[in-house]
């Protein structure tokens, strides 16, 4: 892991800075791929979002399984610090691919440049990875955190995430997905099969290109009479963890208590995990990026495709009362602008589902002071559950807790770097005061009378917010966002949503 100098260059937007002109499955120009998108590969740490960078190298990854309490942390960081992950989708460099990406994705048209050099790095190494045994994930990390200790909580900020290439892949294996022994609809594995013959496994993989429709992007499925399916993009990381008290070999494919595979695709940009700590350090680590997920997952693997993603990483200590429940965290907890989070996990899909409801009641009792005859009585008219995923073994449920429904009850407020800042929902969104936000994490904020703007200013990062318009400006590069700044009793407020595109630590 390399921290950053003195210096950085400008944030760099999570998704809407990728400008993407791909159709179908069909070969495309090379030309137009590399003005369309900047392929992400490894870079240094002063051209990164975050205070430190993490690449995905043969020394700070595991392929198939999750760290545990023997790992040895790639470098430690202090509480409160940004950290940005080059991750590495698992599409591409597995034994029924062929264990060449760039082979593999030249079929579809790729030229070598188009494929990242970390994914060719790792399927070209001696590492071992048996395909039937072995979890498919490539795993990043871990990251120790200063001072962490069991019992204390990690809470991860998701900040930015941002496409490393402009296609994905989508797979339905045999002996897998919702449709085990279903799909795919041929005659199953034949004698011969690896990566030497990788056509014999008889899985199939979709091939799935990026494009940008007025400036959203969009997968592109073809159809086979013809024509084709759009659906747009919604990164998440699908692996985000901690590492477990045990000297156990871990999976990468079941989730755990403390994180890993979870798969709930509401961890986007701007979302919060809080992670229970079992071993000194932490040990934070994340990967199976995602460009999009239907809940439930049901082929076995979603849009899968790497991401350099940002997060910030704080340590909450046994106690602290922002922690989701009372006494020691359990289990993952998550949270949104819109919703609050808990999570349930088993085997068993019934129990997962009892398992969450449990943790919905424990935090409506806990933390928002209901009984919980009342909590009972609520989920059942105005809370929605889904189903995270059914395919990692362990299958997850998820309850979405509106927090618009509280808004009379509860006095909001956000944790900067340490200090407490009041809030406000407005129109049903949920709004921070710019001005003292960006000055705790070390911007000067100005006023420009001219663009009725407030301008930040950090080292060479220069942001303008305009009020009431949905496009800033990150170092002179137009960023498209849906809700507005607005100015609220004289001060400049802008949504969560918002702010975790330029407001990370300088």
């Amino acid at each position: 892991m390399t921290k950053k100098r003195h210096g950085s260059k400008a944030v760099r937007s999570a998704l809407l800075m990728c400008g993407l002109s791909l159709l179908g499955a069909a070969p495309w120009p090379a030309a137009a791929a590399a003005s369309a998108v900047p392929i992400l590969q490894p870079t240094s740490a002063d051209k990164v979002e975050g205070k430190y960078y993490v690449p995905s190298t043969l020394d700070s990854i595991s392929w198939g399984y999750l760290p545990n309490r023997d790992s040895k942390p790639i470098s430690t960081v202090p509480s409160g610090s940004t950290v940005t992950f080059d991750t590495v989708s698992h599409e591409g460099i597995l034994a029924d691919q062929g264990r060449n990406p760039e082979s593999y994705f030249s079929s579809f048209g790729v030229s070598p440049e188009h494929v990242l050099d970390d994914a060719k790095a790792i399927a070209a190494s001696g590492l071992e990875h048996n395909f039937d045994e072995d979890g498919p994930h490539v795993v990043t990390g871990p990251i120790a955190i200063d001072g962490a200790e069991p019992g204390d909580v990690l809470k991860v900020e998701v900040l930015s995430l941002t496409p490393r290439v402009p296609y994905g892949v989508i797979s339905s294996r045999h002996y897998k997905g919702a449709l085990s022994g279903e799909f795919p609809e041929n005659y199953g594995r034949l004698a011969g099969a690896g990566a030497d013959k990788p056509e014999l496994y008889q899985n199939v993989s979709k091939f799935t290109p990026v494009e940008e429709i007025n400036g959203r992007l969009y997968g592109v499925l073809p159809v086979e009479q013809g024509g084709e399916l759009r659906f747009p993009l919604k990164p998440f990381m699908g692996l985000m963890g901690v590492a477990a008290n045990t000297s156990d070999k871990l999976s990468s494919v079941p989730p755990i208590e403390t994180g890993g595979n979870i798969d709930i695709n509401e961890l986007g940009v701007g979302s919060t995990l809080y992670l229970p700590v079992r071993v000194k350090g932490a040990l934070f680590f994340t990967g199976d990026p995602h460009f999009a997920q239907g809940d439930g997952e049901v082929s076995l693997t979603t849009m899968e495709a790497s991401l350099r993603g940002t997060f910030r990483l704080t340590l909450l200590k046994k106690d602290d009362p922002s922690i989701p429940r009372n006494g020691e965290l359990k289990q993952p907890f998550a949270e949104t602008e819109d919703y609050w989070i808990p999570i349930g996990l088993d085997p068993d899909l019934d129990d997962a589902m009892k398992e969450a409801v449990r943790e919905a009641l424990g935090f409506l009792n806990e933390k928002l002071g209901m009984d919980r005859a009342t909590a009972y009585a609520y989920m059942s008219a105005a809370t929605d559950y889904e189903v995270s995923q059914v395919v990692d073994k362990t299958k997850g449920i998820h309850a979405l807790i509106d927090k618009r429904h509280f808004i009379d009850n509860l006095k909001l407020s956000v944790h900067v770097d340490g200090h407490t800042l009041d809030s406000a929902i407005v129109n049903d969104e949920f709004y921070v005061p710019l001005r003292a936000a960006a000055e705790r994490l070390g911007y000067e904020v100005k006023w420009d009378v001219e663009n009725y703007a407030a301008i930040l200013l950090a080292g060479s990062t220069s942001v303008k917010v305009p009020i009431q318009k949905d496009i800033y400006e990150v170092n002179g590069k137009s960023i498209y966002h849906a809700a507005d700044a607005i100015l609220q009793e004289g001060k400049t407020m802008v949504t969560m949503k918002v702010s975790p595109t330029f407001l990370v630590r300088k």
